[in-house]
């Protein structure tokens, strides 16, 4: 992801300011704003979630010996791989949920004059950013349902094999 400077937006921004925008301009971006913080709340929260069922999810590997759930990777290597990988879909969906969270809204201004057409690419540039990380965010959701149905699959076999099922 290339660094891109914040200071074409805030030139941009600065010509709008000339001419007072109409109240319509400032409604839509106050909607958008308010989306993008809906979003930016969802994505954290995911990604503390996340975090927390990558923690639960290793708990068979890192259980102590004789725990319901523990695992003995010598003895037991198919169900510790399978634990393992029960939590790649949350890892994934955490890789969406950053991914996410640190879109930039890439705002081109080249060729652009007057601050109607300034304002347009400004609300377009907003839109885009909010459709891709509620994409993004889509994307997260499924792959951490995924996850959880994987993780308490595994964890039902090594109940299962435990108690001589």
């Amino acid at each position: 992801m290339a660094f891109t400077s914040f200071r074409p937006r805030m030139n941009a921004f600065r010509k709008m300011r000339g001419n007072p925008p109409d109240e319509g301009f400032i409604a839509d971006l106050e909607f958008l704003e308010n989306r993008d913080i809906d979003l930016s709340i969802r994505l954290g929260g995911l990604l503390a979630f996340n975090a927390l069922l990558i923690t639960i999810g290793t708990h068979p590997v890192s259980a102590s010996p004789g725990a319901p759930l523990s695992l003995d990777a010598a003895s037991q290597p198919l169900l510790t791989v399978a634990s393992i990988g029960g939590i790649v879909p949350l890892i994934v969906s955490s890789f969406f949920v950053l991914r996410a969270l640190l879109l930039g809204e890439e705002f081109d201004h080249e060729g652009l004059e007057g601050d109607t057409a300034l304002r347009r690419r400004l609300i377009a540039t907003f839109v885009h950013s909010i459709d891709a990380q509620a994409l993004l965010l889509k994307r997260a959701v499924h792959c951490t349902l995924a996850g959880g149905i994987a993780t308490m699959a595994v964890w039902a076999v090594i109940l299962a094999v435990k108690m001589g099922l």
